[in-house]
């Protein structure tokens, strides 16, 4: 019974280090992405609309 309380104060412990360190690099902007959004107009996300869209055409089905 003792080893399930250790192992139950070990694991909460690591938790709340984890949880710290998240909360830690939230607070001084670790995840602000300052790289990829003037970037990201380079590429061309939609597709042109001067290409005529072909994917409602049927093929013809050839029987032997």
């Amino acid at each position: 019974m003792s080893a399930i309380i250790l192992l139950l104060i070990a694991s909460l412990s690591v938790a709340a280090v984890f949880l710290g360190a998240f909360i830690w690099s939230v607070k001084h902007h670790q995840f602000d992405d300052g790289y990829s959004p003037p970037r990201r107009m380079l590429f061309d996300d939609h597709p042109s609309e001067d290409i005529p869209d072909h994917s409602n055409n049927k093929k013809a089905v050839h029987g032997n």
